[in-house]
């Protein structure tokens, strides 16, 4: 990754601080309620809520990473009580973590939505593949233009990642609308659809924070930007989107323990 630019305020400083403790929070407790929550749905969907809290679970382990390395990058101190002066200590900053997270993580987000949705199996595995090899190649293509600071670079290569990126939004807005309707109750389907659209709306987000250096932004102001930028779309896509896979995962298995109670 490139230097870190000097000349962070303390807001600045503190402002990405936050981002990145409210990132381990979030997917830490989302990880231990999902996984507690295992025994309350049936057995079709826990492989679905297992790897949700796989995904948050790599996502508070990176989030760590990232934190512990943006607090080595600084030094933060007061000198007689007057305001907080932030410098760089020569330490570097990786969040190249971000990648290695995404690279496992975004895959396994598209499978467990579809593994909850309980398409039939041949449509399951085809979905799974073409949406996880989709999603880890956008990861992959992101990757050499983050790590450049010449912008036409990082304009080429946010190009490129936006081709897999595209398919794969298309997909989910369009190409499962179909089986969404296709879910055992009203409520299902409501959830189903509601996950898709969030997946779309947050991923949205990633190709914006992406170019906060490409649009005039530069120094501290662009890195908190994006560094806060993502920490949240991260919580949404992985700790609130996993909210909505238990709670499918939760309605279908009602659904499904109501039918067999029924006389027949």
């Amino acid at each position: 990754m490139a230097p870190l630019p000097d000349g962070f305020s303390y807001a600045e400083w503190n402002a990405t601080y936050n981002g990145l403790s409210f990132g381990i929070a979030a997917m830490g407790s989302a990880t231990i309620f999902f996984w507690l929550q295992l025994p309350n749905v049936t057995k079709s969907y826990r492989t679905a809520l297992t790897i949700t809290g796989i995904v948050t679970l790599i996502a508070t382990y990176h989030y760590i990473r990232i934190f512990n390395s943006w607090s080595e990058a600084f030094t933060v101190a007061s000198k007689d009580g007057g305001d907080y002066h932030v410098k760089l200590t020569g330490a570097p900053f990786n969040d190249g973590y971000r990648y290695v997270d995404w690279l496992l993580t975004v895959p396994l987000l598209l499978i467990e939505l579809i593994l909850v949705m309980k398409l039939p199996q041949e449509e399951t595995v085809s979905l799974s593949w073409k949406l996880g090899l989709a999603s880890a190649l956008m990861v992959a293509l992101g990757y050499p233009g983050e790590i450049q600071e010449d912008l036409s670079v990082r304009w080429f290569w946010w190009c490129l990642s936006m081709i897999p990126f595209c398919y794969v939004v298309f997909t989910l807005a369009v190409g499962l609308a179909e089986s969404t309707s296709k879910q055992p109750s009203p409520a299902a389907a409501s959830l189903v659809s509601a996950a898709r659209y969030l997946t779309v709306l947050s991923w949205c987000t990633y190709p914006f924070v992406y170019m906060v250096k490409s649009v005039g932004l530069a120094g501290p102001a662009a890195t908190m930007y994006e560094q806060v930028g993502y920490s949240i779309a991260d919580v949404m896509a992985k700790a609130v989107f996993g909210v909505l896979i238990w709670a499918i995962a939760s309605e279908k298995s009602a659904v499904e323990e109501s039918g067999k109670l029924l006389p027949k």
